[in-house]
């Protein structure tokens, strides 16, 4: 399974929600490759999950994952939240 996580430029908050993404992961026991991307090279992207905000989201014209909403990627249980609602842990 394939992750890419995705902020507006790709650079600190897309690599902390990565970080965040394989710390939750990891404590549920699930194994993923874990990437993060701008918006603009995230589409196209083959991956399985998108991770990101909704208004990047809407930034998206040909995401190749299934695109999961947040609004914090700092908060663990949120992040943790959305997963298990994606069937995912």
């Amino acid at each position: 399974m394939k992750i890419l996580a995705v902020c507006g430029l790709g650079m600190g908050t897309s690599l902390i929600l990565r970080m965040n993404i394989e710390e939750v992961l990891a404590a549920e026991g699930v194994s993923a490759e874990v990437e993060h991307s701008d918006a603009s090279s995230a589409n196209g992207e083959k991956c399985d999950y998108i991770v990101t905000t909704r208004e990047i989201a809407g930034s998206l014209t040909n995401p190749q994952g299934e695109i999961i909403i947040l609004d914090n990627f700092i908060d663990k249980d949120e992040i943790r939240k959305v997963l298990k609602e994606n069937k995912i842990v």
